[in-house]
Formats: structure tokens, C-alpha cells, sequence
């Protein structure tokens, strides 16, 4: 019998957690276990498919199309990336800066930044969806199709965007260290990543959770354990707060109804294509807003530099919750 060890610090004293499918995409009709290490407080789900990414991760997955309908919550979701990339880059000096989105997909991040800030003159991404390379090349985005763990480059970049990235992968510390080895002096990485210990996490544990986003979320933290590790791989955390979790509540919710006949939601027609989804996403985030100053929610906002001393990093200007805001309010990772 196989024996079930943490994919962070290889103790083999963890328990299981919950049981979870994928009622977004439903690429899988099994059950994956999650279990939870006490040493490191985080959870994991096994086994991990990283040799199996073309199945967990479908064609209609959505970061790998653009969003093209102009709905409400798409244009509140801008105002608040636009207000996250401002608060971010006025932290950086330099009249020509240069950005990398790790699964930026066709970059379409990287537009939103541009915009927000000109300095932003040049930028990558790094992803693993062959059919984002075209468009991305044809928006003026460096593009390289890899994993980040294989990605190769003289280049360093003023600001690493890592958001719903760092939960995808199977060694949360070797990507910590890749993209610090990839980060300009005075540069910043910005990620986005889920919390476990929150209230929806909690109602939705034992009935597949969003933000388990099974199969496709490996690694999960809490607020002290992500920091903690952050800081084990070497980095500096200028900030980490809570943000909305409304991708994670939609989901939930979604598959609630589903379970009693009230929503279509299939492999064809996944969880974020449900006439629903625009209302819930609404509707949670603002849930999550007004509880955000006094209760943990299920996303998280971390700004992160290689600088170690407080004196190196005591100039920075700390950046808000609010004005970090929400982007990819509308993914459901």
C-alpha cells in the first residue's frame, strides 16, 4: 500500500480530509481524496494528475479563452484589476518596466497592466495552452509554452503575476524559488492563491467545495502556512490579505443546485457558462467585501519581494486589500 506523504516536507503524519469531484469541468467522475498536513497546514489533494494535464485541463477551460462578453460583472472585475495594477506598479521605479504572467493564457492580464500603468513595455507569458501562443504573440506578448519549472531566460522582470497559479502545481516551494531567480532587484510577485480556513471552505467541505477545484488544485493554504513557506523559499511578504472568494461560493452554489435538478451543468456546459454564474459572482463577492474587515474569506492577496531586510523594504508603501481588489473575478480557479 502506497504510503500518503506531504508534497512539502515529506512527513507521512497527515489525514484525510474530504473527498471531492470536479463539478466544474468534469473531466473525471472519481472521487480524489484531500488530506491535510499538520506540520506544514496545508491540504493536498491525491493522487496529484501532473502527468495528465491535457485531460484535468480541457479545451474549454477558462483561462484559456478570452472574455469576450461584456457583462456587468466583467466590467466591475476591470475596474477592480485596474485599481490591483496601479496599487502594484506605482511600487516600482524604473520608466520602462517588464512583466511575466505565469498561465497568462493569452495574456489578456498582462492587456489590463499595460493599460493601467505605460511603463509597462515589456511582457511575457508563460503557459502551457499551445493554442494561446498566436494570440498572445499577436497582442505584443513574449510568449513561451512551458511550464514554468522549465522555463529558461537571461531576462528578470520588475513583476511576476502568479494568480490562481501557485495551487496548480505539485512543488508550491520550487515555483516560490523559480520565480524569485526570476525577479528583478526591487521587483515584486503578486499571488493570488485560495484559503482553506474560511466559511464557505467550511459549509462546502464535505460536498466538493469550489475552491478544491478538483482535479486541478494540487496544493492548498492557509494564511500563516502560505506565509510561512513564502518566506522558506527565500522571499519577502510586503502584504497578504483576504480578498473575495466569489468564484468559489459560485461554484458551490451551482453544484447545490444541481444536485436537486435546478441547474444545467455539464462537461459541454461547465459551471462558469450557467446563466447563474454573472449573478453569483455579483452577489458573493459582495458578501465577501462586507465581511472581509473581520472575517477570513477564500482567496488571498499576496505582494512578495526577494528583499529580505526591513530596512530594504520599509520604503515600499503597504498596498490594501481594496485596492488589490479581485482580479480573474470571474474564473472559477
Amino acid at each position: 500500500m502506497t504510503k500518503i506523504t506531504c508534497p512539502i516536507c515529506a512527513d507521512g503524519s497527515v489525514r484525510h480530509f474530504a473527498k471531492a469531484n470536479d463539478v466544474e469541468y468534469f473531466t473525471s467522475g472519481r472521487l480524489f481524496d484531500f488530506y491535510r498536513c499538520d506540520s506544514c497546514d496545508i491540504l493536498f489533494i491525491y493522487p496529484m494528475l501532473s502527468d495528465r494535464l491535457n485531460e484535468i485541463y480541457p479545451s474549454n477551460y477558462y483561462s484559456f479563452h478570452a472574455n469576450a462578453a461584456d457583462t456587468l460583472a466583467l466590467r466591475f472585475k476591470k475596474r477592480l484589476d485596474d485599481r490591483a495594477f496601479q496599487a502594484i506598479t506605482k511600487q516600482l521605479n524604473g520608466e520602462r518596466l517588464s512583466a511575466l504572467d505565469v498561465g497568462g493564457g493569452i495574456g489578456w492580464l498582462l492587456d489590463g497592466l499595460k493599460r493601467a500603468d505605460s511603463r509597462i513595455a515589456d511582457t511575457t507569458v508563460v503557459d502551457i495552452d499551445a493554442g494561446a501562443a498566436d494570440v498572445a504573440r499577436a497582442k505584443g506578448h513574449n510568449f513561451h509554452l512551458t511550464p514554468i519549472e522549465g522555463f529558461e531566460t537571461e531576462k528578470t522582470f520588475d513583476l511576476i503575476l502568479m494568480l490562481n497559479l501557485i495551487e496548480h502545481v505539485p512543488d508550491p516551494i520550487q515555483i516560490l524559488k523559480k520565480a524569485k531567480s526570476l525577479l528583478s532587484p526591487g521587483g515584486l510577485i503578486w499571488i493570488k492563491t485560495p484559503n482553506y480556513d474560511s466559511l464557505d471552505a467550511r459549509i462546502f467541505r464535505y460536498r466538493s467545495w469550489g475552491g478544491y477545484h478538483t482535479p486541478r488544485h494540487f496544493v492548498l493554504f492557509t494564511k500563516p502556512s502560505f506565509i510561512r513557506h513564502c518566506e522558506s523559499a527565500g522571499l519577502h511578504v510586503l502584504n497578504c490579505s483576504y480578498t473575495q472568494g466569489a468564484p468559489f461560493w459560485t461554484v458551490s452554489a451551482i453544484n447545490e443546485l444541481k444536485r436537486v435538478g435546478l441547474a444545467d451543468v455539464s462537461a459541454a456546459r461547465p459551471s462558469l457558462q450557467n446563466s447563474l454564474t454573472p449573478f453569483f459572482h455579483l452577489l458573493f463577492a459582495a458578501f465577501d467585501f462586507v465581511r472581509m474587515p473581520f472575517s477570513k474569506t477564500s482567496q488571498m492577496n499576496c505582494i512578495l519581494t526577494a528583499q529580505s531586510s526591513t530596512s530594504e523594504t520599509s520604503s515600499a508603501t503597504p498596498i490594501s486589500r481594496a485596492q488589490l481588489g479581485s482580479s480573474r473575478i470571474s474564473s472559477g480557479a
